[in-house]
């Protein structure tokens, strides 16, 4: 197996970090890639105002997403006490990867210096190096003499690689844009958003005050990659829907984009949100993170973003659902269920059911919800069981 390794301070990660990346595992047929926040990089300080170790690692997770499921981010160095040193990192990389193929994966200044680093026979002994440009202009003969050098004096095994969408920016100018209003454009959503909400580098940003475009982005950063594609069909949907049934679009919008907003925090997290928050929880909601996330979700949207109340229950019931639901609430637990993304069994009656019938197709996707939790031994929830109950006499009398 083929694996690329690239570190940096990633401070913040760009877009010209990941069109980099993207070009070196194309070229080099790479099986995975490793992306490495350094903690103290040993050839420069983190200057005044950088974002902390965390943070850095979370905006890189963050852009993963246009990397793909092969790509992981590591905290091995930020881990580690004092200097990060590649040789340092290589040697563990290798104990974990014995018989696989490591490839550095670095850029102009850090190609035409490796040779002064700390330890490069034993770097260059470990890994082979993957060099790409990092300007339009290229630097070819520059680039030839030192894949020579490092050949003829390492016995380094080196490729020269073509970077064709390359972004002639620093994360030192990013964020130097950053504090001026500027520079948002070489970020990624995900990233961005992350940025807004966590008031990095300089960015003041009222999180109360948000259209859903700008909502869209800070929305993102509070998920794992791969649940980025369902939130954004969820959204898709809840429009769908909202226009059908004629419920308020934007605050389907915001519901659909915050539904999930705590979906990744593990029992311990969900419970000191609710603590937090001042939110009781009965037994099987304390032992349930799926049912937690709709609760503390629901309050993230009403304290931290200051969304309607029509939009905090419309959240907090996409779970379970309860009786008596208004649309907007219908509309959420439904565009949840039946979103482009979603493939099982059934789906595609259900979202024909729900298209045809609102009611019909929440009853309908109450009932199959409540035969899957049942089947996998889960018990389920008394709203979900009085939600279904209260629908179906409601249904039954206007017959």
């Amino acid at each position: 197996m083929k694996i690329g390794i690239y570190g940096g301070t990633f401070d913040p990660i760009h877009r010209g970090h990941i069109a980099a990346a993207q070009a070196a595992a194309e070229q080099l047929q790479l099986d995975r890639l490793l992306l490495i926040p350094a903690s103290v990089p040993p050839h420069k300080e983190l200057s005044h105002g950088s974002a902390s170790g965390k943070d850095r690692f979370e905006m890189t997770v963050l852009a993963t997403a246009e990397l793909g499921s092969q790509t992981k981010v590591l905290d091995m160095e930020l881990q580690r006490t004092g200097k990060s040193f590649t040789s340092d990192t290589l040697r563990l990389l290798k104990e974990k990867y014995p018989e696989d193929e490591l490839w550095l994966l670095m850029g102009t200044d850090m190609f035409l210096s490796v040779h002064t680093w700390h330890e490069p026979e034993v770097i260059m002994s470990l890994a082979s190096i993957g060099a790409f440009s990092r300007t339009e202009t290229g630097e070819d003969e520059a680039f030839a003499a030192q894949k020579a050098y490092l050949e003829k004096t390492f016995g380094a095994k080196v490729a020269t690689l073509d970077n064709p969408h390359v972004w002639e920016v620093s994360s030192t100018e990013i964020r130097a844009q950053l504090a001026c209003g500027k520079g948002r454009e070489a970020l990624t959503d995900p990233v961005w958003g992350y940025i807004q909400r966590r008031g990095l580098y300089g960015v003041d940003v009222n999180l109360k005050s948000l259209t859903v475009d700008e909502l869209r982005p800070v929305a993102l950063s509070y998920l794992k990659p791969k649940r980025m594609p369902h939130v954004l069909g969820t959204e898709q949907e809840a429009i769908h829907l909202a226009k059908l049934y004629g419920v308020d679009v934007e605050e389907a919008q915001v519901a659909a984009l915050l539904h999930d907003c705590t979906k990744k925090l593990n029992i311990e997290e969900q419970l000191a949100l609710c603590e937090r928050y001042h939110v009781a929880l009965d037994d099987l909601q304390r032992k349930a993170l799926k049912l937690q996330h709709a609760i503390t979700g629901a309050e993230i949207a009403r304290h931290v973003f200051g969304v309607s109340d029509a939009v905090y229950e419309a959240i907090r019931w996409h779970t379970t659902g309860k009786p008596n639901m208004t649309r907007l609430e219908k509309v959420i637990y439904m565009a949840d269920y039946i979103e482009p993304n979603r493939d099982f069994p059934g789906v595609d009656q259900l979202r024909k059911a729900v298209w045809e019938d609102l009611d019909r197709g929440l009853l309908l996707g109450m009932e199959s919800s409540m035969e899957e939790m049942i089947r996998w031994g889960n018990p389920v929830h008394h709203d979900t069981l009085e939600a279904r109950d209260y629908l179906t006499q409601q249904l039954n009398e206007g017959e």
